[in-house]
């Protein structure tokens, strides 16, 4: 008897907005590279995140540890990106004060 080795694809894909998503999930490249990087296994990571496939987790962690040079740079221009947009979003909405301007909405929500 004799094996068919075949090639699966990798299952992943970028969305319209260019970020890498596992499968056809909501479920990030950069979420799973992130919990593995943490010692989180592929099983315990499919039990976090129930859309994921076992097989597929596995395939990801095996493409990040074969490309992780490229992946590392994805990751960080994420990441960066993420900050950009934090800093923009406050700069937009001040957090100093947030709490204090919010029970001041509810209370005058109350008197109305």
């Amino acid at each position: 008897m004799s094996l068919t080795v075949a090639t699966d694809p990798i299952p992943l894909s970028p969305d319209s907005d260019g970020v890498v998503r596992v499968s056809n999930t909501r479920v990030t490249l950069d979420t799973v590279v992130t919990a593995f990087l943490e010692g989180v296994t592929a099983e315990e990571i499919v039990e976090q995140y129930p859309s994921l496939q076992l097989a597929d987790v596995y395939s990801v962690i095996g493409y990040y540890l074969r490309r992780k040079t490229e992946v590392d740079a994805y990751l960080k221009i994420r990441q960066e990106r993420g900050i950009q947009v934090r800093q923009e979003n406050e700069r937009r909405f001040n957090p100093i004060g947030i709490r204090d301007r919010l029970m001041a909405r509810l209370t005058h929500q109350g008197q109305s």
